[in-house]
């Protein structure tokens, strides 16, 4: 996702959006694809490259990935660093939706 289109998919969005803040070499980064599929069939999830996105993930305070944001109403509801497990982020993703 480029930063262009993360106001419109992200901040203005209705529902609640995971955003996975991520880079190809990062070997945790791949371990998450499975269980971010997975929340994908029921929840809005958006990808960032940090490496080619440089801005948005400073402006997010990203300083190590992945990072995990859960946005509601514009704002991060919830922040995850690191590896997480699928029944976290769905516990969360339900109480905001």
């Amino acid at each position: 996702m480029e930063e262009y289109n993360f106001k419109r998919e992200v901040i203005d969005s209705s529902e609640p959006v995971l955003v996975d803040f991520w880079a190809e070499w990062c070997g945790p980064c791949r371990h998450m694809n499975p269980v971010l599929a997975a929340i994908a069939r029921d929840y809005k999830v958006c990808k960032v490259n940090v490496d080619t996105n440089q801005p948005l993930a400073a402006k997010f305070h990203v300083s190590a990935i992945p990072t995990l944001l859960i946005f509601k109403n514009g704002s991060v509801a919830k922040r995850y660093e690191g590896v997480t497990s699928e029944q976290a982020l769905r516990a969360d993703l339900l109480a905001l939706a």
